[in-house]
């Protein structure tokens, strides 16, 4: 068991937060400044972003070189999916726009049940067979790396949120919080009444069965802190492209103010700084 995975799972267990952040870039020198900034796990997401297996696992590996536990969301609800970035070196897998029990069953057989597959597998989820103790012992140990995370992002996944989440083997929920507006009918309107009710049941109803839960924003730092407040303990906060692109308009606001070359005209015909 590596130590990276105790490390963020005694954190959740003991009433304490984890945070960490999307990382878009293969860059060799990222982990390190992941590791400089304090973060406990780093999300790689391969739903949007164009990594190949090489990539990854190569991601995989080097976070966990630096003692950052690697969380994969795969590209849909497949278990071949969720096994290949296991076998990559992925401590966590978040399943993408989950909506019903049995998707989150065959996720959580994938990967808390490896190496079992086909018929068996599915007979000692459904419970039509009894898993011997040796046999259930091994399954624990060589799965004991491995977290398990529901993407709730559409209103079908918050109305069905009480079967989804009474699957033996979920371990949390992130919050897609782009797509569940969009769902909800009020797109990236994360303000909006109907928006706020939503992420609330998800959060409350989640920590009242004792499961983690974060929702990924890449807006301000105080989005985050309002979430927290009502629950989450999972901290996702932003991706790499986003944090430069944001630091880099605020500079390059300052510098050219400061020297005036931010002057310009509104409407009026007046300076404008």
């Amino acid at each position: 068991m590596s130590a990276t995975k105790n490390t963020l799972l005694e954190k959740l267990q003991q009433g304490k937060r984890v945070y960490g952040t999307c990382v878009t870039s293969t860059g060799p020198m990222w982990p390190g400044a992941i590791k400089n900034a304090g973060l406990d796990f780093v999300f790689i997401d391969t739903e949007h972003i164009p990594l190949d297996r090489n990539e990854l696992a190569l991601l995989c590996q080097l976070y966990k070189a630096n003692g950052i536990v690697p969380i994969v969301r795969i590209p849909s609800p497949d278990a071949y999916r969720a096994c290949q970035a296991i076998d990559g070196g992925a401590a966590g897998i978040v399943i993408p726009y989950i909506e019903s029990r049995a998707q989150v069953v065959d996720l959580v057989g994938a990967v808390k049940y490896r190496p079992l597959k086909g018929e068996l597998l599915n007979a000692y989820l459904d419970g039509s067979k009894t898993m011997s103790a040796e046999l259930k012992e091994y399954i624990n140990a060589f799965n004991s790396d491995n977290i398990c995370i529901a993407n709730i992002e559409s209103v079908p996944a918050v109305d069905r949120l009480d079967e989804i989440l009474s699957v033996p083997g979920l371990d949390g929920v992130f919050i897609g919080p782009h797509d569940l507006s969009v769902s909800l009918g009020v797109p990236e309107q994360y303000d909006h009444p109907v928006f706020e009710k939503a992420v609330k049941k998800v959060i409350h109803t989640t920590r009242s069965k004792g499961l983690h839960i974060g929702i990924h924003f890449s807006l301000e730092p105080e989005r985050q802190v309002k979430w927290i407040n009502e629950g989450a303990n999972i901290v996702v906060h932003s991706f790499d492209i986003a944090l430069f692109a944001q630091r880099l308009k605020h500079d390059m606001h300052i510098i050219k103010t400061a020297v005036g070359d931010n002057v310009r005209k509104d409407a009026d015909n007046k300076l404008v700084v």
